[in-house]
């Protein structure tokens, strides 16, 4: 199935029932957020092509406001190396306006309209004509994104550019350096600021991802955009709520375990065995909160950006092999790590280990660790080794430490906590 994209998820379905058992290959440049969002989980293998053809260049991407001077240069530019210059404007009614501007900024240049409502051997004479260099600009209609191979045009304008999707504007682009020679892609769209924010994301994106077998990065801004739609259902795109890619994602996985965990505890308890002979936790998450302070300063990661970069790879750590490696990677950039930073990095452990524990949330304020463990009061978890490890070091630890439950939650108080240290020392001796 060429051109994935076009097709909606019924006639997909139609499509696959046309035999039994059919093995499906769907090919695009740009997947949709629904069939992406099923490879990245997974749900159906992915295969990237991303080596270009020989002797391809990038296509030089701009992004700039309709007027005179860029068209005449644009299009003067093209002409005089002897190409070709496609003009794209998905309004019909005002093409013939468009050509009339083109014969101003540029006199005598030969031009053509071609859209979706004309005749169809008209418009195959039209773009026979063009591929045959009898006009200097085709001024047309999105029709010619798929399908068209014309090596000698290589210019594109296409005229208010935010009104299309990421796709369509990668797939138009697409039609230019097919050849050896340097192409360009001018969008023109009203001001940014005066554009929607997905508008602008959407612009921004086909800007910056300009690379030969960039469609797979412009789909997964497109993903990240509008959404990845509805997993049994009909709907492509969309969010429930108005939720960044990565959250989303969390929410999916704690979704498809809390299944596995109960209401399919039966069906996936081999499953559930070997992650807990492999050593994998009770919880999907532990969440930390404190009262110290814990940072990267200023004065050591200078700017915001990188700061939020460095926040974002170690909230992803895992293993003591990453978070040593993260350590490593921050000295030989920033020098020795400061007192807060090193206790920021310090939370990671505690993190993983209070995982290990069966702790879904730690608190660590006014001198006391308190953590709270596995909500669901009918886990395994509190038959298993691991809580009766946590009862061994309450019995010998009875002075500073106690077992509570209050409104049906319980959790482990643990007193005269004054850092990280030693509060890591005290979970590590739970193990």
């Amino acid at each position: 199935m060429d051109e994935e994209q076009k097709f909606g998820v019924s006639v997909k379905e139609k499509l696959r029932q046309l035999k039994v058992n059919v093995d499906t290959l769907t090919m695009t440049a740009t997947p949709i957020p629904r069939t992406l969002q099923f490879s990245l989980m997974g749900a159906r293998d992915l295969s990237a092509i991303t080596t270009p053809p020989p002797n391809r260049y990038p296509i030089q991407t701009e992004l700039n406001t309709l007027n005179d001077d860029l068209l005449k240069e644009a299009i003067e530019f093209e002409l005089g190396r002897n190409g070709q210059v496609f003009l794209i404007n998905n309004r019909i009614n005002n093409l013939a306006e468009l050509e009339d501007r083109v014969h101003r900024c540029v006199p005598g240049v030969r031009t053509a309209i071609a859209h979706g409502q004309m005749d169809g051997g008209k418009l195959e004479e039209i773009i026979l004509d063009f591929m045959d260099n009898a006009f200097d600009v085709l001024i047309c209609t999105s029709i010619i994104e798929s399908g068209v191979d014309i090596p000698n045009a290589n210019t594109m304008i296409i005229n208010n550019a935010h009104q299309f999707g990421l796709s369509d504007l990668h797939q138009l682009r697409g039609r230019v350096g097919r050849s050896n020679r340097k192409a360009f892609c001018y969008l023109l769209s009203p001001p940014l600021n005066t554009l929607t924010p997905e508008a602008r994301r959407r612009l921004q994106a086909i800007e910056t991802f300009s690379d030969l077998g960039s469609g797979f990065n412009i789909a997964m801004q497109d993903l990240d955009i509008r959404g990845a739609g509805n997993m049994l259902g009909a709907e492509q795109s969309g969010f429930i709520a108005d939720l960044g890619f990565e959250t989303y994602q969390k929410i999916l996985n704690e979704a498809i375990q809390e299944l596995k965990d109960e209401e399919f505890a039966d069906l996936y308890a081999d499953e559930q065995q070997r992650t807990r002979e492999g050593g994998h936790t009770y919880v999907s998450d532990c969440t930390v909160e404190s009262d110290l302070e814990m940072m990267f300063p200023d004065s050591y990661v200078p700017g915001a950006p990188e700061r939020m970069s460095l926040y974002r790879e170690m909230d992803g750590l895992e293993t003591e092999e990453e978070i040593s490696a993260f350590e490593q990677r921050l000295k030989d950039r920033f020098g020795p790590i400061p007192s807060v930073a090193a206790d920021l990095i310090e939370v990671i452990r505690l993190r993983r280990i209070a995982k290990t524990l069966g702790m879904e949330k730690v608190i660590l304020k006014n001198h006391q660790l308190i953590g709270y463990f596995v909500n669901n009061p009918l886990s395994s978890f509190y038959q298993s080794a691991t809580f009766d490890n946590i009862l061994t070091y309450l019995a010998k630890s009875f002075k500073n430490s106690r077992l509570r439950e209050q409104n049906g939650k319980r959790s482990l108080v643990i007193e005269n906590i004054e850092n990280i240290g030693q509060a890591l020392g005290q979970l590590k001796l739970m193990q």
